[in-house]
């Protein structure tokens, strides 16, 4: 007979703890009482355990200096049904009613490896509850990244003698559970008594069509590419689904199961097939009514497609159910929306950035709230107030630039979830409730895309193939939603080079119109674009080639307008080049968010392509590492008010903008922010300049002058010009040389740094593993094959300390071996003069405007291009030496350069 008694040498010491004996189990110690309105904490020695699987072991990490685990030879019941569980413990609510279950759990190192080699958030060890002989459920305990409390979920206690039991996963030591009273959300006083200014209408169907728009997505099923998807949808929705569970079972997320019932629900909307819509309002009501889905990581996206799929159904197939059953999916709808991470009323986050931007308010809470709306019209109250009153305003003052500031990712993602937004208010009213300038956004993705398929790098994850490959990227159903609603031919020709959106036919057939021809060249898209104000930035190319056969140049300058965290990088002045391969590039790659790796290097200022300024004393958030970069906020504004007045959403101002002289194909891109306060106050004044000079060349295609005045608060206050590279660079007396490949196709990119002198300047590079590294701080990339993960940092720094230090540098991408072209280069007390190919460029040195007349002169035999930049708005005259005037023209605010050509000479450039 196995021995159930288990001596704590630390309970035998405190001699006032009454202990009892279970049959089976150990001798555990009395509990204290459960309080209402405190958290009620049990831990390892209040337990009953089955001492066959289950001991109690010392555990520094744990404040109790003690966890539960299972003994080294005990196998883990979590998928079995043996009896008993591991571990029990006696709870006594104060009231019956919903209260929150958490753990706190550390992992041994069989558990630490299962999490090293874990993918993904379903890696998770799971152990399995149950509350007396309720059903049991399978709960997350330990997540691959260093979360040792998690949230088990809210459950049911009925103020009585209850038994918590517990199953556990190998390698997890459990600290303790805790319970606390649930408490909802808090509705806002301004949205308590909210009236929308817009209501769904009093007839069915509402959600994604009214009765004016339901005849129109009736009339294209059959018409162009619609057609064959309208049919295979048809065979679909009418096959058999057969679904089987059983009441004292989980019944786990189905995926299968509610595409299934939305296609049925369509098809009935479509076409009035009575037994069709009843299988759909069948499987809603017995899915609904059993669904459990835990506590994974972010498991609020599967509960909101179930909420998204019944919704549809109780709109679409209302007239065919039941009142019975119209109550049963309303109530089983609010019992899954308490568990969304928003919660119920929906205001535990914000509607503007996080989670909360996602689907659970923009497309499955909004949904259930319209369809709703008339038999439980709260939902709808709270959820269009979120919208219409927090997400509307902010939108129309943030795509004022139309590009999406979580990154290229991440942006797709959450603004496709704007987008259902849009669509369901439009939709179910005919009237826009967005700016029309959510129609521009799109243009992000347009201009972010590079010749190999993948784009430009922004903000957290960059789903990319491997190196050399053709990986096209995509993101089809943000795509779909985009080029409807602006009625865009060329996006979806991108949509279709995407592969279309086959796994969501009826999202495809309620909003593609057929008569909207695609076209597949991108050619009509000028090569640059300027983002405008809130989110600067500029990307200029050579051309649209998107094939491995391109010899196209991409580069993205950012910097300037406003910070809005989360998984936006502190990248104010970043440089991105593209050429045959990533050129300049950022480093960094994102597997779990918040690890030492993710928020002190990958989301970084040192992981970008940008300068540094190293104050020794300075503290960056939350974080450990000193990168002498940008200010690092994570947190988000509210609202365009509080992102104008408060300083910690500053990330510079764009002073000049401008490409020409055509816009279409234009021959130079210019762009100039001032990034002073994107810096903390280490920083007194900075301003960074680019100018892209399409050369139209074969061999050196485009070339880019870089400029930097940078003056610190102190002296001492070490400077670093960096850029990032992908493959090993070459250093050189004027610089280094970067190289990549697409296939047998090499790029070049020569880095020649004019100012400062190479005498005056120090350069390390940092490669490998070093290059992920923030000084004295090193940091491991998850295992990856992205070479972002093991790339090389170029950091260049005069030799003496200064206060003011300026950088001119000079990039030019060559194709192969050819030789990169003369730069000559010459500077005055207010201007540096770069001529390069037919190109003059003056660029201003400081960070102010040029008032005054200056003298420039022009090299080399033929036309020239000369641009200049800087200049103050006003009226421009450019005179020979010999006083006849060249030309004239009027410098535009905001934009601030002059453009002419003129043969060899000196030139007066004088202000009116």
């Amino acid at each position: 007979m196995p021995n159930t008694t288990t001596t704590i040498s630390t309970l035998a010491v405190l001699g006032l703890l009454h202990l009892t004996l279970a049959a089976g189990g150990l001798v555990h110690a009395e509990q204290p009482p459960f309080v209402a309105g405190k958290p009620y904490r049990i831990t390892a020695e209040h337990a009953v355990l089955n001492t066959e699987t289950t001991e109690i072991v010392a555990e520094s990490r744990l404040n109790s200096k003690q966890g539960i685990t299972l003994k080294p030879k005990a196998a883990a019941a979590v998928e079995s049904d043996r009896d008993p569980s591991d571990i029990s413990f006696s709870i006594k609510a104060p009231a019956a009613g919903l209260y929150v279950i958490s753990t706190y759990a550390v992992v041994d190192d069989e558990g630490a490896a299962l999490m090293e080699k874990a993918k993904g958030k379903y890696d998770s060890l799971f152990m399995k509850l149950q509350i007396d002989d309720e059903r049991p459920t399978k709960r997350v305990v330990y997540v691959p990244w260093n979360r040792p409390r998690q949230e088990t979920g809210k459950f049911h206690l009925n103020g009585q003698d209850q038994q918590l039991k517990l199953w556990l996963p190998r390698g997890v030591r459990l600290g303790y559970i805790e319970l606390r009273t649930y408490t909802p959300p808090a509705v806002p006083e301004k949205a308590q008594a909210y009236q929308p200014p817009v209501v769904p209408p009093k007839t069915r169907p509402r959600l994604w069509v009214n009765e004016a728009s339901l005849q129109t997505v009736k009339e294209r099923l059959t018409v162009g590419e619609n057609a064959a998807v309208w049919e295979k949808l048809t065979a679909s929705a009418k096959k058999p689904f057969v679904f089987k569970f059983s009441s004292s079972e989980e019944v786990p997320f189905n995926a299968a199961l509610e595409k299934t019932a939305e296609i049925k629900a369509f098809y009935y909307l479509m076409t009035g097939d009575k037994a069709v819509g009843r299988e759909a309002v069948q499987l809603t009501a017995d899915y609904l009514s059993h669904v459990e889905f835990g506590n994974v990581l972010d498991v609020t996206r599967e509960i909101g497609r179930a909420i998204y799929t019944a919704s549809v159904v109780y709109d679409w197939c209302h007239d065919l159910m039941s009142e019975a059953e119209q109550s049963l999916l309303r109530e089983h709808l609010m019992r899954l929306s308490i568990d969304m991470e928003c919660g119920w009323p929906p205001f535990r986050q914000s509607v503007v950035n996080g989670h909360g931007n996602e689907a659970q308010v923009n497309r499955d809470l909004l949904a259930m709230s319209i369809a709703l709306y008339g038999d439980d019209s709260k939902p709808y109250q709270y959820t269009s107030h979120l919208i219409l009153e927090d997400l509307v305003p902010m939108r129309k003052f943030e795509y004022q630039s139309p590009r999406h500031n979580q990154g290229v990712n991440y942006g797709a993602y959450r603004f496709g979830w704007e987008m259902h937004a849009a669509w369901l208010f439009y939709r179910m009213t005919g009237q826009p409730v967005f700016d029309e300038n959510l129609k521009g956004v799109r243009k992000f993705w347009q201009y972010m895309r590079l010749p190999d398929g993948q784009m430009l790098r922004d903000g957290d994850g960059f789903n990319a193939g491997r190196p050399g490959t053709f990986y096209y990227w995509r993101h089809p159903q943000t795509m779909l939603l985009m080029y409807a609603y602006a009625n865009d031919p060329v996006l979806k020709g991108d949509f279709e080079r995407q592969g279309g959106l086959a796994g969501n036919p009826v999202l495809f057939l309620l909003l593609n119109d057929p008569n909207l021809k695609s076209i597949e060249s991108l050619d009509s898209l000028p090569l640059t674009i300027d983002f405008g104000p809130i989110l600067g930035s500029m990307i200029a190319r050579t051309g649209w080639d998107i094939s491995l056969d391109s010899n196209d140049v991409v580069a993205e300058i950012k910097g300037g307008g406003f910070h809005f965290g989360n998984h936006q990088h502190s990248d104010a002045g970043a440089l991105q080049i593209y050429y045959r391969g990533q050129q300049v590039a950022d480093l960094g790659v994102y597997k779990f968010y918040g690890t030492p790796y993710d928020v002190n290097f990958n989301k970084r200022s040192i992981a970008h392509s940008m300068m540094l300024a190293r104050d020794p004393d300075e503290k960056f958030l939350n974080t450990e590492s000193n990168d002498g970069g940008t200010r690092y906020n994570q947190s988000h504004p509210r609202t365009p008010a509080q992102t104008k007045r408060d300083p910690k959403f500053h990330n510079g101002k764009v002073v000049s903008t401008d490409f020409g002289p055509s816009k279409q194909t234009p021959a130079y891109s210019y762009f100039k922010a001032d990034l002073t306060s994107a810096y903390s106050a280490k920083m007194e004044q900075y301003t960074r300049g680019f100018c892209f000079l399409n050369l139209q060349r074969d061999d050196v295609p485009a070339a880019i002058i870089l400029t930097d005045d940078m003056t610190t608060a102190n002296p001492a206050f070490q400077k670093y010009w960096q850029i990032n590279t992908l493959e090993p660079p070459q250093q050189t007396a004027d610089g280094v040389i970067l190289q990549n490949k697409r296939g047998e196709l090499v790029g070049k990119t020569h880095v020649n740094m004019l100012v400062p002198a190479a005498t005056d300047r120090q350069t390390e590079i940092f490669s490998g593993k070093k290059a992920n590294s923030s000084f004295e701080f090193q940091y491991d990339a998850p295992p990856t094959y992205h070479p972002e993960a093991s790339g090389h940092r170029i950091m260049i720094s005069p030799k003496t300390a200064n206060q003011q230090d300026r950088f001119l540098t000079v990039f030019q991408m060559t194709a192969g071996d050819a030789k990169p072209l003369k730069v000559e280069f010459s500077e005055t007390e207010q201007n540096f003069v770069v001529h390069l190919a037919d190109r003059v460029v003056s660029m201003s040195k400081g960070s102010a405007l040029l008032e005054a007349s200056f003298t420039i002169q022009v090299l080399g035999e033929g036309k020239r291009q000369v641009l200049l930049t800087g200049l103050k708005p006003g009226n421009w005259n450019v005179q020979s030496g010999d006083g006849k005037q060249i030309t004239a023209a009027k410098v535009s605010a905001g934009q601030n350069t002059m453009y002419f050509e003129a043969n060899a000479g000196e030139f007066l450039v004088t202000p009116k």
